[in-house]
């Protein structure tokens, strides 16, 4: 059954970035034993600032040498401390992948790695957009690669995580994107996928950001051709909820998939894999940045040009499906 989304949600904006620390601090309030490692990005006004303020005993700020953060993270961990770490995304992905995959993956500690800045929402350019993590991250044994939605999906996955064994990455954006749940009401569970939009004519299946625009690239697909777009929110990316993204498919016969990432070893290519290895025979399609360094500029006007807005969307699905 598909959930409630806000859906008349142009102006309903939410934070991610201010949402996973604020969640930090009712954990904290509550009692709960974790620690918190930072980077410099942190300011005093955000949400992570005052969980700094508030609990400094448990909070270790780390400069700019994020190798060393993700490193002593793991130490952390091994000690036995549940251990969050927010970590720039970009500098995440490309600094650290070492001190990911040999200190914190292959000793399967508790540290969560909370990716900012995700896709190109930094808005820094080709040097600090974050477009190649999620193939580095599927590529290594014991990751959990989680992607909240919105800012509320972030602090459910926030919660759930510290009762989890293993590590993980958690992927968000900048902030300011708009809430895609009407409420907290939904059941959310790492590996389940959530469908958020029913539909006959073809699946999208998205994460992170990309989930709000594949629900309005949906109401414009209804509206202005009659077709009927299935949505799937596959928060989680390791592992990937198979058996509801097989059902879909096999109810809808075509997929499409909507990422803010390379269209190279992301989500559709995770979805690629297994919908070929189950014999699918329909009409499939990636949505993503092109294999290229994207353009320099304001981030919206960068998923327009390669076509990752709602129009560009279900521009896409109509020619896929008009073909």
């Amino acid at each position: 059954m598909a959930v409630q989304t806000t859906y008349n949600f142009d102006q309903m904006l939410s934070s991610a970035r201010e949402a996973y620390a604020e969640e930090l601090i009712r954990m904290a309030d509550e009692g709960l034993d974790f620690v918190f490692t930072y980077t410099d990005n942190v300011t005093p006004s955000s949400s992570a600032g005052k969980l700094i303020e508030k609990y400094p005993e448990r909070c270790f700020n780390f400069g700019i040498a994020e190798p060393n953060q993700v490193g002593a993270s793991a130490g952390l961990a091994l000690s036995g401390q549940v251990v969050y770490s927010q970590v720039f995304g970009p500098f995440l992905s490309l600094r650290t992948a070492d001190q990911i995959h040999t200190d914190i993956a292959y000793n399967d500690v508790n540290v969560r790695l909370i990716g900012t800045h995700a896709g190109l929402t930094a808005g820094g350019g080709p040097t600090h957009n974050c477009i190649a993590d999620l193939a580095l991250y599927r590529a290594i044994p014991n990751l959990v690669i989680e992607v909240p939605a919105d800012a509320g999906q972030c602090a459910k996955a926030v919660r759930a995580s510290l009762q989890y064994e293993g590590p993980m990455i958690i992927r968000i954006d900048r902030g300011g994107s708009p809430q895609v749940y009407a409420d907290g009401d939904y059941d959310y569970a790492f590996g389940k996928a959530i469908e958020t939009l029913p539909g006959k004519d073809v699946t999208l299946v998205s994460a992170g950001s990309s989930v709000y625009w594949s629900l309005m690239a949906a109401k414009k697909l209804r509206e202005a051709y009659g077709i009927s777009a299935q949505v799937i929110d596959m928060h989680t990316i390791k592992p990937m909820d198979t058996e509801m993204l097989l059902r879909c498919a096999g109810e809808t016969g075509h997929v499409v998939t909507v990422e803010e990432h390379s269209i190279n070893g992301g989500l559709g290519g995770a979805v690629a894999e297994v919908l070929l290895e189950a014999g699918f025979s329909g009409k499939f399609k990636r949505v993503g940045l092109p294999d290229e360094f994207a353009l320099l500029g304001a981030p919206d006007e960068v998923y327009r040009h390669y076509g990752m807005d709602p129009d560009g969307i279900a521009e896409t699905v109509k020619n896929l499906l008009m073909k």
